[in-house]
């Protein structure tokens, strides 16, 4: 890999650190030839510290490594996207990120979607709610709910409709997403599943 580590005079280029699970980004860094030579050697990501003016391995000190999965260069070849897999929360003020956030996966909007659900389950004020309604009536209706929106698919599976097909797709994802939660899962159980396969 071509990296300019000359570019700003310094032989410092940024390293952006991502999860490789959730694509949360961690942190930023800094890395000079050696600490780059030094993460790829080890697969334990190192910095330049500027601070401490040394070669600086992410929890050294804590036990927090951060382990490289994988290193991209920029279209510039002067910043680094580390790929890791961190061992515990990354911030030296022990929190997930050093943004403060939470290192979930998120899946978009059904994440957005599933929060929706979750709300209108729990909130007092939506029992009126088509949502509400079906948590009211119990699993068995969710239940038979998913089995007519999978059995309507399988339908326009068979014809041209390319927007009946993709609407009844939604309605089956969005009833699964309910069904989910009425046994006390989410998206990320599912996919935790999915993973285990794939190994």
């Amino acid at each position: 890999m071509n990296i300019d580590f000359n570019k700003n005079n310094d032989g410092l280029v940024p390293a952006i650190i991502q999860d490789a699970i959730t694509k949360k980004v961690l942190m930023l860094g800094y890395m000079n030839q050696e600490a780059y030579a030094k993460t790829i050697e080890t697969g334990k990501v190192t910095f330049y510290s500027r601070t401490k003016n040394r070669l600086w391995t992410k929890g050294e000190e804590s036990g927090n490594f951060l382990n490289l999965v994988s290193i991209k260069n920029d279209c510039d070849q002067d910043t680094l996207l580390i790929k890791v897999n961190p061992v515990g929360p990354t911030c030296h003020k022990g929190t997930d990120t050093c943004w403060e956030e939470t290192n979930e996966q998120s899946f978009g909007f059904l994440s957005e979607l599933e929060d929706v659900i979750k709300s209108r389950r729990e909130d007092a004020n939506s029992k009126k709610s088509y949502v509400a309604s079906l948590f009211e009536a119990g699993i068995n209706k969710i239940a038979q709910k998913v089995g007519e929106e999978a059995v309507e698919i399988v339908i326009e599976a068979k014809d041209d409709n390319e927007a009946l097909f993709l609407n009844e797709g939604a309605d089956l994802l969005f009833h699964y997403l309910i069904l989910l939660q009425a046994k006390g899962y989410t998206l990320k159980d599912i996919v935790a599943v999915l993973q285990g396969r794939h190994k």
